[in-house]
């Protein structure tokens, strides 16, 4: 069945909405209110309950672990599988607790940047830009960083299902000033973002399906999404892949430049939509072997299947791309 407009929404689905946005709402309190030496202990214990006794997905989480690190044993997956549940809700407290812990008197007690010269360069520099990060890490938080350096990101994201808990973690993101546009329909302000010389953040570990530009991600075929290379190439603008990766315990981050390049330059990275898609891929990939307990092994990234054949090259010149995908 399609999706439910959600200007038609029931009044059943509207109560259900309210009732999950008032118990994620008394969760937040009470996790404002806990100090954060108790959620952390919290998070690690609730992790394990997570990876070991509620089957919460894990049957997906463990079959992308086996696709990704073929070599590992059932013990090395499992230990993966609760540091990945102890990272997504430390994350969860990290929202929580980051209007009060991350300002700009104090990021520098959480957080170390790699690369801080060439992303600061890249970043102020008059030219269109486009931030590529993946599902790794505490993406979230990173962003929100940004804001408190003072760059303006625009940002595409998934609307949430639940239109108040949408508006609750929109209003989040653009506390410090990133400005969230809807995955949907937003291609026409991405387009004028980027000929105002603005920034965009994506996310580039999503599966397209098969009419995705397909990659190599963990030694196996997988579709990452036509519109974040020809954005990039039509605009010539320079891309940044970063990440945040937790060292320790909350609010303790190495936020790091891993690569950047630009069309402007005749490198092989931007020889074309493929040669892009795969270099930004290789990279999130070589992140995430560094910490793979802080991936989302919970969704599957390896979904569809290549084209078996395809007659020609009809890709189109990223200008007129861009126009088409407006």
């Amino acid at each position: 069945m399609p999706a439910e407009p959600r200007t038609h929404r029931s009044l059943a689905t509207r109560c259900v909405d309210r009732l999950v946005y008032a118990a994620v709402r008394v969760a937040i309190c009470v996790i404002q209110a806990l100090p954060r030496e108790a959620c952390q202990r919290l998070a690690r214990r609730l992790a394990r309950v997570l990876a070991d006794t509620v089957p919460v997905r894990r049957q997906v989480v463990d079959e992308n672990l086996q696709m990704a690190f073929p070599d590992w044993s059932a013990g090395q997956r499992r230990m993966a599988t609760r540091e990945m549940w102890e990272h997504l809700l430390l994350m969860v407290v990290e929202v929580a607790h980051a209007p009060r812990v991350i300002q700009k008197t104090t990021w520098r007690r959480h957080l170390r940047i790699h690369g801080m010269e060439s992303m600061v360069r890249l970043l102020w520099s008059d030219r269109p830009k486009v931030i590529l990060g993946g599902h790794f890490g505490n993406f979230e938080l990173a962003a929100y960083l940004f804001g408190v350096f003072g760059f303006r990101i625009f940002s595409v994201a998934r609307e949430l299902d639940n239109p108040l808990l949408d508006r609750f973690v929109t209003r989040f993101r653009e506390s410090r000033g990133q400005v969230i546009l809807p995955k949907k329909g937003s291609a026409p302000d991405v387009a004028l973002a980027l000929a105002e010389n603005g920034a965009i953040g994506l996310l580039g570990d999503q599966a397209a399906g098969p009419k995705g530009c397909w990659v190599d991600f963990f030694g196996r075929p997988a579709s990452v999404h036509k519109a974040i290379g020809l954005f990039a190439l039509s605009a010539e603008a320079p891309v940044l892949v970063c990440s945040a990766t937790r060292r320790h315990g909350l609010f303790d981050y190495d936020l790091r430049l891993e690569g950047s390049v630009d069309p402007r330059r005749a490198t092989a990275e931007v020889a074309g939509l493929q040669a892009l898609s795969q270099w930004y891929t290789t990279l999130l990939e070589s992140s995430i072997r560094r910490a793979p307990g802080q991936y989302w092994w919970v969704h599957r990234r390896w979904r569809g299947q290549r084209p078996q054949a395809t007659v020609a090259s009809t890709e189109p010149p990223p200008a007129a791309a861009t126009r088409s995908a407006a």
